[in-house]
């Protein structure tokens, strides 16, 4: 029977053995994927860290000053109120002057501890008080800061959009303008061609009528220089038969 016992129990063992490496290897494997995980989110943690303003650190180092205060001084009064149990305990035991003074001291150390502790607790309160207040209005400044970049890129996209639509607006326009003023100088040069032209035509009317009176003078001048002429022979040839009688005088000579 021990025989059996001892095999069994080498067969567990052996077993457990056996099992044991099996259940090592994947918990290795598995170590290095969680702590590859836990990467990314120790960066996400750090990151806001610096975002924190030097008053809110401050605030936020009085405070973990304070608590660790408040901390030893705990421990402080937990040892003074057993020093406080064990100075009762001896007066019970031993009613003594000494042992009366020790239990007297004692309670008096453990009052004195009470007191700072309660007087650290309240600087812990209001230093945790300011450290929240320090950090909301840290917050709603972040958050002024934030909406004044918001509204300031979003200026800056309307103002961008605005002057790409302004540039459309103007080419349009532009055409639209140049469209209506080549079609009114078009009119102004028609207008101003035709005027010309009824200009060109009454200075050809006028120069013609000038030649035309020109001509008429000179002819006017010719015939009355040809008057002229012809009566200036009409009287040489009424001079002529006047002459006459001299050659009858030269006949009555002979």
């Amino acid at each position: 029977m021990a025989t059996a016992k001892k095999k069994a129990a080498t067969k567990r063992s052996a077993v457990t053995a056996k099992k044991a490496p099996a259940k090592r290897k994947p918990a290795a494997k598995k170590a290095p994927r969680k702590a590859a995980a836990k990467k990314p989110a120790a960066r996400k943690a750090t990151a806001p860290k610096a975002a924190v303003s030097p008053a809110v650190a401050k605030a936020h180092e009085a405070l973990a000053k304070f608590r660790s205060a408040v901390d030893s001084e705990k421990k402080a009064l937990a040892a003074a109120r057993k020093k406080v149990d064990a100075a009762r305990k001896q007066v019970s035991k031993n009613a003594t002057a000494a042992n009366k003074r020790a239990a007297k001291a004692a309670s008096a150390a453990s009052a004195r501890s009470s007191a700072k502790l309660k007087a650290l607790r309240e600087r812990v309160s209001t230093a945790r008080d300011r450290a929240n207040d320090l950090a909301e209005s840290a917050k709603i400044k972040a958050n002024q800061l934030v909406a004044r970049e918001k509204v300031a890129a979003k200026k800056a996209d309307l103002s961008a959009r605005a002057e790409v639509d302004k540039a459309k607006a103007m080419a349009k326009h532009a055409q639209k303008w140049l469209k209506a003023r080549t079609a009114s100088d078009k009119k102004k040069l028609v207008a101003l061609e035709k005027k010309v032209a009824r200009q060109l035509q009454a200075a050809e009317r006028k120069a013609v009528a000038k030649a035309k009176a020109a001509e008429k003078k000179a002819e006017a001048k010719i015939r009355s220089a040809a008057k002229k002429l012809q009566a200036g022979a009409r009287k040489v040839m009424g001079k002529k038969p006047a002459a006459k009688p001299k050659g009858k005088a030269e006949a009555k000579k002979k």
